[in-house]
């Protein structure tokens, strides 16, 4: 896994951590609270958990990227509970995405990522739900072409929803511990947090390279781990 993929991980979790900070100790962070967060969810129960499972479901479906849902929902809810609604709020806006692809965007979208719904298809073919797995395992990508492609490719969706909910989890856990307010040492949270991160990321890379069986998710996949090398490694922090 190349040094790029990881370096744009860490970063993205500083600055979430920075932020996180703010919220609790600046009158910009606290404007932000209570403009959302403090305001519409916290304290709120299961209408405050629903709300935020609606709004991050939509906003994933558009392409926010997912671990910023995680890090909010480790915010309003703390680990435990963050984990489990930033996970299912990303599962929604999978599932949206997805739909949207099945329904009603055969046409255009086929003429677009045709190839790499192929790719997909070859790539999960005889393993869905394991491979799904794999896929949300791995530290690169893009999670909204890889909805979006899902819903052109045959794979089942209940396959495809239940291998993308238990391959979130990790990331999310990581990113909800982040953004919590849980009683650890921040510095002691953050070392945890990106060795979590650093975990998830080799397994997802050392499996893809196992168990691909000559298959190609994505050349981008394959140049940031390492796989073909080159110049084309563009890949993107997973969304």
């Amino acid at each position: 896994m190349k040094a790029r993929v990881v370096l744009k991980g860490l970063a993205l979790m500083l600055s979430l951590a920075l932020l996180g900070y703010l919220f609790e100790s600046s009158d910009l962070g606290n404007s932000v609270n209570e403009a959302w967060i403090d305001t519409r969810v916290r304290g709120h129960g299961v209408s405050g958990a629903l709300l935020f499972l609606l709004m991050g479901g939509l906003f994933t479906a558009i392409g926010l990227p997912r671990q910023i849902i995680a890090f909010l929902g480790g915010y309003a809810f703390n680990v435990g509970l963050g984990t489990l609604v930033g996970a299912l709020a990303a599962l929604l806006g999978c599932m949206l995405s997805f739909g949207y692809a099945r329904l009603f965007g055969q046409g255009l979208l086929r003429a677009r990522l045709g190839e790499r719904a192929g790719r997909f298809d070859r790539f999960i073919q005889n393993h869905p739900f394991s491979m799904t797995v794999l896929v949300r395992l791995l530290p690169v990508g893009n999670n909204l072409l890889t909805n979006l492609a899902a819903g052109i490719s045959s794979i089942p969706a209940v396959r495809f929803f239940a291998g993308t909910l238990l391959g979130y989890l990790p990331q999310t856990l990581v990113f909800a511990l982040v953004g919590s307010g849980a009683h650890i040492d921040p510095a002691l949270k953050l070392a945890l947090a990106i060795g979590l991160f650093l975990v998830s990321g080799a397994l997802g890379a050392y499996l893809y390279r196992r168990f691909r069986h000559g298959q190609s998710l994505d050349d981008q996949v394959d140049a940031a781990l390492d796989e073909t090398g080159g110049s084309h490694d563009e890949s993107r922090f997973p969304r």
